[in-house]
């Protein structure tokens, strides 16, 4: 029998199978599924399994190029249809704000209290150990990341440095995405495949700095004005500091103890959460550096500073906890 022959053959046994689904296919493409029966949507995956299995016994008996070029353009179609995504990309978009993302964080809320806590820690200890010897500021916070903020500059000094900027909004947010904080956030998140332990020293070190920050101005008298010129951006972006370090210790101690899972499947279902949450925690970077770049140059007054405070910890504080009711 020549190629020809079985070639007609297996399409004449075959083709009003690939032909309902090419119609089938067709209407959903136009948008019009609402012409679809009941008949019809059951049939949907049943015809495209056919026409799969068709496909490979066309490879499989070496059948003409171009049956098998048009099965195989057949079967794309239709399984973007059987098991392809329903929702668009603004559908997704909403399901990430109105469900994914708080239940990823309240899902971390053990490694959350961990990474707040190591960064309280460091914030503590640099406080004390700078309040007791100035000498120890530069021990904790690099002289590149000063700005003429040290233990030798005067009162007014350092004052000016929290009521004005040569800098403009626009000039503040591009450059926050590349600060030490919007780093240490991606380096907390990043590292902590290497059992949480730089994930930790980074929580850790961080907090330090924050340490020797509050103490240098509180040892001046400016501890009320440097708490409003901080926190200002400093809810968000500290908050955002610590939901990727949560991520991180997610990612690691899954690596490490991935409990009755395969250590592959445990790490999957953590890289999903993680991966969540750090989509969220590059949205509060971004906030944040809105807040630093704007708010906190239109805002001067240290009450409204602290106001502002408050209302962002407020919105995060509801939005990631508030106790929702249950589907």
């Amino acid at each position: 029998m020549t190629l020809s022959l079985k070639s007609r053959r297996f399409r004449a046994e075959r083709e009003a199978d690939w032909l309902r689904l090419d119609a089938l296919l067709k209407k959903l493409e136009a948008g019009r599924h609402r012409q679809l029966s009941d008949d019809d949507v059951i049939a949907l995956p049943v015809l495209y399994r056919a026409t799969l299995s068709s496909l490979s016994m066309a490879r499989s008996i070496s059948l003409d190029q171009s049956m098998i070029a048009y099965l195989e353009s057949l079967c794309t179609r239709a399984y973007f249809f059987v098991y392809g995504s329903r929702t668009t990309v603004g559908e997704r978009i909403a399901a990430f704000f109105r469900r994914d993302w708080w239940q990823a964080v309240q899902s971390l809320w053990r490694e959350t209290l961990v990474s707040g806590a190591l960064g309280l820690l460091g914030t503590v200890t640099a406080y004390l150990i700078t309040m007791r010897d100035p000498a120890w500021y530069f021990a904790f916070k690099p002289r590149a990341l000063a700005e003429g903020r040290e233990p030798r500059a005067s009162t007014a000094e350092l004052a000016k440095t929290l009521f004005s900027s040569h800098q403009s909004g626009l000039s503040f947010f591009a450059s926050f995405l590349f600060t030490h904080n919007a780093q240490i956030a991606l380096f907390a998140f990043a590292l902590g495949f290497a059992c949480c332990l730089p994930t930790a020293f980074l929580l850790f070190y961080n907090g330090l700095m924050l340490g020797a920050f509050l103490a240098l101005f509180v040892s001046h008298g400016l501890g009320v004005a440097a708490g409003g010129w901080l926190l200002i951006h400093g809810i968000t972006e500290l908050f955002a500091i610590t939901l990727a370090g949560a991520a991180g210790f997610r990612i690691g101690w899954t690596l490490c103890f991935p409990g009755r899972h395969s250590r592959t499947a445990a790490l999957a279902e953590a890289g999903r959460v993680a991966a969540t949450v750090m989509a969220g925690v590059v949205i509060m970077l971004a906030v944040a550096g809105l807040l630093e770049g704007f708010g906190r140059q239109l805002i001067t007054l240290t009450p409204a500073r602290y106001g502002m405070a408050a209302a962002t910890a407020l919105v995060w504080g509801v939005y990631f906890y508030r106790r929702r009711r249950q589907p």
